[in-house]
């Protein structure tokens, strides 16, 4: 019997949620659960089953197509000055969303991203140079803190154009959001945070407003003051998603990727003899230790029927990504890490229109980040047993709070 009093945004589910995963699939693969605040979800666990509902036209990301007059009366207070961050380019369906993306796309293509190679890799070095330093002095650090972080963290920042030495706040205000839960009573516990991003935000848009400069933000108040494209509630909550999704599922992908290697020594031993594989050896990693557990919210418009349940019309729906990447259905041999599995087509990223537009930026920060960290500390090692490691709270992502290590 499947339990049915699983917290699937705690810590402790968090460290290794794939038995549970592997139980729902088998006996019970679109499960209803009990969200913290009491809110009823739906999971949806197999591979073929999350690929459908990824591209469902039925499960919507706006929940004012999918709820009626009465749902949306019992939605969960949100004040005034939060309420553009709920209109999200995540959050809304097409035309809105197919305009919202068109805006920052070119931002992320392939042959941008690669142009930004050079850049990544310097900071990469300079990261690996002051944490070989204090392998000298014998101690052990924070990789999350000291390495992960910094690396998405610095290259988002600049590309939007937020001043060095106010990287620090957005990290700590998106923290706190991302840990909330992402709805009812853990927002409201986020709200303070979230005024003081909104704040700042609004002072950053003003400034480039005033003075436009070489960077995403400006471009974006350009697009929102050459026509009706973008308003201002739109120009806000783009920045807003743009600085939180930009950092965090990579931060995960490094951090739970670099865990994976030190838990399976011989793939660390392949990748660091033969650095060549590190591109399939990423893809692996977002397949074994997914960054995202689930997709982002989705509304079920109408009742939709799968594997034989019934999901009612309004309904909460997860798409569970880190259960579709480890389902023996799609994938040979799931559980285990193989840094040559080929082909691979995992759902780390998503899947249809809401697919990850940031994908190639994490890919290619991901390869340099863990490629870079393995040549230069050849003795990199966990400085505590596994099982002492914490994990952050939280519906959508899975990463770790920190990941103590020693470097030499």
């Amino acid at each position: 019997m499947v339990p049915t009093n699983v917290n699937i945004a705690s810590p402790g589910h968090k460290a290794n949620p794939y038995p549970f995963y592997a139980r729902l699939r088998a006996e019970s693969p679109v499960h209803r659960v009990t969200l913290p605040d009491k809110q009823a979800a739906w999971l949806v666990t197999r591979y073929a089953d999350v690929a459908a509902a990824l591209k469902d036209e039925r499960l919507v990301k706006d929940k004012l197509n999918a709820l009626t007059p009465g749902q949306v009366a019992k939605q969960p207070w949100m004040p005034a000055l939060l309420k553009p961050l709920e209109r999200t380019m995540l959050d809304v369906d097409a035309p809105d969303h197919s305009r919202l993306r068109a805006l920052v796309h070119m931002a992320f293509t392939p042959r941008l991203v690669e142009a930004m190679t050079a850049r990544v890799q310097a900071l990469t070095d300079d990261l690996l140079d002051r944490l070989l330093d204090q392998r000298r002095a014998q101690r052990q650090v924070d990789l999350i803190r000291e390495y992960a972080l910094p690396i998405p963290t610095t290259i988002i920042a600049e590309m939007l154009g937020v001043p060095v030495a106010d990287q620090h706040k957005f990290h700590r205000w998106s923290s706190a959001i991302v840990s909330s839960n992402a709805t009812g009573f853990g927002m409201l516990l986020a709200i303070p945070r979230v005024v003081a991003f909104v704040r700042y935000l609004r002072k950053l848009i003003a400034s480039r407003r005033a003075v436009p400069q070489a960077d995403l933000v400006s471009a974006l108040v350009s697009s929102e003051e050459a026509g009706d494209q973008l308003s201002g509630d739109e120009l806000l909550a783009m920045v807003f998603l743009l600085l939180i999704a930009g950092h965090e599922t990579t931060v995960n992908l490094i951090g739970n990727g670099t865990l994976a290697l030190l838990e399976n020594p011989d793939q660390m031993e392949t990748l660091r003899q033969d650095p060549t594989l590190i591109r399939t050896a990423v893809e692996e990693l977002l397949r074994y230790a997914s960054p995202l557990e689930t997709a982002t919210e989705r509304y079920a418009r109408e009742d939709v029927t799968i594997e034989g349940v019934t999901i009612p019309q309004g309904s909460l729906v997860f798409a569970a990504l880190a259960s579709a990447n480890r389902d023996d259905r799609r994938f040979p041999n799931p559980d285990k890490l193989d840094l040559t599995r080929e082909p691979n087509r995992h759902l780390a990223f998503g899947l249809g229109v809401h697919y990850c537009l940031g994908a190639p930026l994490a890919r290619l920060e991901g390869q340099i980040a863990i490629n870079a960290l393995l040549q230069r500390a050849p003795d990199l090692q966990l400085a505590v047993a596994p099982n002492r490691l914490r994990w952050r709270k939280g519906l959508v992502l899975r990463g770790l709070a920190a990941l103590p290590v020693r470097i030499g």
